[in-house]
């Protein structure tokens, strides 16, 4: 084969798209038994963080009657497969990849269901793969559910008491107020995920984080692209806390707390049924709400600035100084927490990467998707190239540029 596609997600097919009009052969391979990606791994009342308007597959752009709407889990899978379908793409489910080596000249590729030998090779795996659970999770009583929220989902599936949800990324955010609509109490152990406008200047964010993300550079502007992080690791950092329920809207951790939720520091220790959380929950609370401010809606600003759009100016974010009561220590028993959901996020997992590519992190060295390994290729991590790498509707941007590579080569 000249080509292989590891992946069959968003970044998978999206290049498999632009590799089918450059007339390169090539073959997807997709772990799963269906198409669907990682949106199949969702909670049962999962919705898309980002509007329909925002699916702009190459192709394929959203052209449904609700552009400001938001995809509940099984309709966004039905529509990949969708996708894979019209553009006829050469996808081959059940297929893992255990191993991606050199040979002859190319790749050796060994799978589940035998070998290919290829040219060259896209790494389109998507950077949810392997749930990160902290270490203390092994200090937790055994009486006490633990579930990544990779495995949650639905109140149902929970035992009867109160739950502590660990991070307040979208997942976080989203579950916690499932759960509380359900009757549940929860506690929350608070991250460092900033808090974000769901409209901003007129638009919903994710509309100007993709003009200024991907259109930025055009006018000079480059606070969203993968140069200007302030440090590789900054590549894995969550994104603001939001939320496609109801309709979208903001998730504001002061009114969770004000709504009856338990806000806690960050979760430091356990110790015979006892957590133990950083006293710092005023300052933390007050950088999440300031971290949007401080970085992303500077440069959004100066984008539609730079760009001379007409937009409203920013509405003015209210004073808010409430803070709840707080402890750094919790008791599980005392106060029947029988439930932890840790919503820590996911690791990268490219260890079937037999080639020395793999920095600190496990993220592969590239230039915008090309690595350093010549015929190797990678699109839809986060920060690839920029902030919209990852996002449905940019990710069709690092596909056309590294399927023309691939194609020239």
């Amino acid at each position: 084969m000249d080509t292989v596609i590891i992946g069959g997600g968003q970044a998978g097919l999206a290049t498999s798209y632009f590799l089918s009009r450059a007339g390169v052969e090539h073959v997807v391979l997709e772990r799963r038994a269906a198409l669907g990606g990682a949106w199949q791994d969702r909670w049962d009342a999962f919705v898309l963080n980002t509007p329909n308007f925002s699916l702009d597959l190459p192709g394929m752009p959203y052209s449904g009657t609700e552009p400001e709407a938001f995809m509940a889990r099984d309709r966004v899978v039905d529509y990949f497969r969708d996708y894979a379908r019209r553009i006829a793409a050469p996808v081959r489910t059940g297929t893992d990849v255990t191993r991606l080596a050199a040979s002859d000249g190319g790749f050796s590729v060994e799978t589940s269901d035998g070998s290919w030998q290829a040219r060259k090779v896209v790494l389109a795996t998507g950077a949810y793969q392997v749930p990160k659970v902290p270490a203390l999770a092994a200090a937790l009583p055994e009486g006490v559910l633990q579930l990544h929220t990779h495995d949650y989902r639905n109140p149902e599936q929970l035992p009867d008491g109160a739950v502590l949800i660990v991070g307040t990324g979208q997942s976080g955010g989203q579950i916690a107020e499932e759960l509380h609509a359900a009757g549940r109490e929860v506690h929350l152990a608070v991250s460092a995920c900033p808090e974000a406008p769901r409209r901003y200047r007129g638009h919903d964010i994710i509309y100007w984080i993709l003009q200024a993300g991907i259109h930025g550079p055009e006018y000079g502007l480059n606070a969203l692209t993968v140069e200007q992080l302030p440090s590789p690791a900054a590549r894995f950092a969550c994104n603001p806390l939001l939320s496609g329920a109801d309709g979208g809207h903001d998730i504001h951790l002061r009114e969770l707390g004000r709504q009856g939720m338990r806000l806690h520091g960050h979760l430091e220790a356990a110790n015979d049924g006892v957590l133990t959380f950083t006293d710092d929950l005023p300052e933390r609370l007050a950088a999440v709400e300031s971290g949007f401010g401080q970085r992303m809606g500077r440069a959004l600003d100066a984008y539609i600035a730079a760009a001379g759009i007409d937009a409203p100016e920013a509405e003015p974010v209210p004073a808010d100084d409430w803070l709840p009561a707080s402890s750094p220590r919790l008791d599980l028993a005392a106060e029947n927490i029988t439930s932890v959901l840790w919503a820590t996020g996911y690791k990268l997992d490219l260890g079937f990467v037999d080639l020395p590519v793999l920095d600190a992190w496990s993220y592969p060295r590239q230039v915008r998707g090309v690595t350093e390994h010549p015929g190797l290729y990678v699109v839809g991590l986060p920060w690839l190239t920029g902030h919209y790498s990852s996002i449905v509707g940019g990710v069709g941007v690092d596909a056309e540029y590294v399927a023309g590579r691939v194609a020239d080569r």
